[in-house]
């Protein structure tokens, strides 16, 4: 018989039947059905939090497909959260979860309340409009970003995102295995904190291969 006890025997080893249950009451928005956003919809989406939305007005390309682990070639030109969240359903029947098809601007007037929002957007303007909805709703969220062998990542609580600065960049390109170690990583750090473990917020961690292809994380501060 499929339960909770069955179907997270692994994680309440590892924390107990409390913590786990309490994340079913947890609910999440994911900004971005992309790379970031399928892994991280897989991510937290099977680890028992109650409701996991997924905003994304985009539609499935044949590029998309290598790095964005949700979609298969039958998924071309569907809409790429309505894919996912279908997906997560099929993995755990715990789940509430629904698509919006839009973009962020429109997404904040549906006003809904969440407990953490997780950004797998693209670009620094959404992610600003993220920082300052997230601010006036006095909810945490989780920056993500990748580019060719490097990706950072910060729990953003108090700390404003508007440090980055928008500024000219031409975007490198980006592997797949490093897109998802960076979802896994905010994954991580969502996960500690709907389950109320220990968790540091405001501290950027930046992941990349050096010249010699050692891994360095380096850790930063951000400034309130």
């Amino acid at each position: 018989m499929l339960t909770v006890d069955n179907y997270f025997k692994r994680q309440l080893e590892l924390w107990g039947r409390e913590v786990q249950l309490s994340l079913q009451s947890k609910k999440i928005a994911i900004i971005g059905a992309g790379g970031l956003g399928c892994s991280l919809a897989y991510a937290l989406g099977t680890s028992g939090v109650g409701r996991v939305d997924i905003v994304d007005f985009d539609t499935v390309s044949l590029h998309n497909i290598h790095r964005q682990i949700a979609f298969s070639l039958e998924d071309e030109g569907r809409y790429k959260a309505e894919v996912v969240v279908e997906s997560l359903k099929l993995k755990n029947p715990f789940l509430k979860s629904e698509a919006y098809i839009m973009d962020f601007r429109e997404f904040q007037k549906q006003d809904n309340r969440y407990d953490l929002i997780l950004d797998a957007t693209d670009n620094l303007q959404t992610r600003e409009e993220l920082d300052n909805y997230s601010k006036g709703k006095q909810i945490p969220w989780v920056y993500g970003s990748v580019e060719e062998f490097n990706g950072q990542v910060c729990l953003f609580e108090r700390a404003s995102f508007g440090v980055f600065g928008r500024g000219e960049h031409e975007i490198g390109g980006v592997t797949a295995p490093m897109v998802m170690q960076i979802a896994s990583l905010q994954a991580n750090l969502a996960l500690r904190y709907l389950a109320g473990l220990p968790i540091v917020r405001d501290k950027l961690y930046y992941l990349y291969f050096n010249g010699d292809g050692e891994l360095i994380i380096q850790k930063f501060n951000m400034p309130t």
